[in-house]
C-alpha cells in the first residue's frame, strides 16, 4: 500500500482543479452568472428574464419586457461592474439586453 504525504488542500481547489483538468469552466462561468444575475436583479427583473447567456465575454439576457430592457440599458456598464465584482474576475465586458 502506498503511503499518503501530508499535504492538505481545501476542498474548493481541489474542486478548481478537477474544473479546469475536465475542461468545465465554461459550464460553470455560463452557470455562475445566471446565479449572479438572478442574485443581484432580484426578484422583480428576474420574473421578465427568459434567459441569461454567456458568449465570450458578452453576457446576453433576453427580456420580456421592453420597458424594461430600455431602463436597464441607461445602466448597462453599473451592471457589467456589479456583475464581474460578485463574480470576483473580469467575465463580462458586453451585455446585450435582447
Amino acid at each position: 500500500m502506498a503511503k499518503r504525504e501530508n499535504e492538505y488542500s481545501s476542498i474548493e481547489d481541489l474542486m478548481k482543479v478537477v474544473i479546469k483538468e475536465n475542461n468545465l469552466t465554461k459550464g460553470m462561468d455560463q452557470m455562475n452568472v445566471t446565479e449572479v444575475w438572478s442574485k443581484l436583479m432580484g426578484q422583480g427583473v428576474q420574473s421578465y428574464t427568459d434567459s441569461v447567456q454567456l458568449q465570450n465575454k458578452t453576457l446576453i439576457v433576453k427580456l420580456k419586457s421592453s420597458v424594461l430592457r430600455e431602463e436597464l440599458s441607461y445602466g448597462k456598464e453599473k451592471i457589467i461592474k456589479m456583475l464581474n465584482e460578485e463574480l470576483k474576475q473580469e467575465l463580462i465586458t458586453k451585455l446585450m439586453l435582447v
